[in-house]
C-alpha cells in the first residue's frame, strides 16, 4: 500500500527540508562486488544470474526502513511492499519494463521472475505495480563496465541498481555495481550500509 506521510513524522524530516527542492538530488555510489557465490549457484542450479542478483538486492533492501519512503511531486510517501524492476528484451527487438514483487522465498521469486519477464518479452508489453516501492535495476551485460551514472528525471526517483558483465578473476567472479538514490530517501551512510548488506547477502546465499 502507498500512503502519503508527513515528513516531520519520519527520520527523513531534515533531508526532506534540505533536498526536496534541489535541482539535482540524486546520488550515485559504486562498489565492486564479489559475486562468486551467485555465479556458482547459477551454474550449478541452472538459475539466471540476474535473477539471483535481483533477489539479493531485494533481500538487502527490504531490511532497511529508508527503502520504504520515497519523495514524489513535493510529497513523501510510505510503502509497505517492495518490488524489483527489470528491463526485458522483447521479441520485436525493443525493450519493456517489468515489475516483480519481492518474495523472501527464492523459489517463489524465481517463478515470478521467469513468468513475468517471459510475458513481457513475448507480448512486448510493460507491467507495473503501483502500490509497491520499486527498486529499479538495469543490467547491460554486453560488456564490462566500471561505473554507471543514470539520467536524472523527476518521473523516476526510485533507487536504481545497475551493472554490466561480470569479470572472471582467478578463483573469483567480480562485478562493479552502481547504486543511485534520492537524497531525501537516504543519506550516503545509509546507501553504504545497503551495499554492505548486499555483499553479505550475496556471500551467504
Amino acid at each position: 500500500m502507498k500512503q502519503e506521510t508527513d515528513p516531520k513524522e519520519t527520520p527523513r524530516a531534515f533531508a526532506f527540508e534540505m533536498w526536496m527542492k534541489s535541482p539535482m538530488p540524486m546520488v550515485t555510489l559504486t562498489k565492486t562486488f564479489d559475486v562468486s557465490r551467485i555465479y556458482k549457484i547459477s551454474k550449478r542450479k541452472k538459475l539466471k544470474f540476474n535473477m539471483l542478483l535481483c533477489w539479493c538486492i531485494g533481500k538487502a533492501a527490504c531490511g532497511m526502513e529508508e527503502f520504504y519512503l520515497l519523495p514524489e511531486q513535493g510529497k513523501l510517501y510510505r510503502y509497505d511492499r517492495l518490488a524489483l524492476n527489470v528491463i526485458v528484451d522483447n521479441k520485436d527487438g525493443g525493450i519493456n519494463s517489468c515489475d516483480i514483487p519481492f518474495s523472501d522465498d527464492l523459489q517463489q521469486f524465481n517463478r515470478d521472475y521467469l513468468e513475468l519477464t517471459s510475458k513481457a518479452a513475448s507480448e512486448c508489453r510493460s507491467s507495473f505495480l503501483d502500490d509497491y516501492i520499486i527498486v529499479g535495476t538495469s543490467a547491460m551485460i554486453q560488456t564490462e563496465l566500471d561505473c554507471f551514472v543514470n539520467q536524472y528525471t523527476e518521473k523516476f526517483l526510485n533507487p536504481l541498481v545497475m551493472w554490466g558483465k561480470y569479470r572472471k578473476e582467478w578463483f573469483k567472479t567480480k562485478l562493479p555495481v552502481s547504486f543511485q538514490f534520492h537524497h531525501v530517501q537516504m543519506d550516503g551512510g545509509d546507501a553504504a550500509r545497503f551495499l554492505e548488506a548486499l555483499q553479505k547477502t550475496i556471500g551467504t546465499l
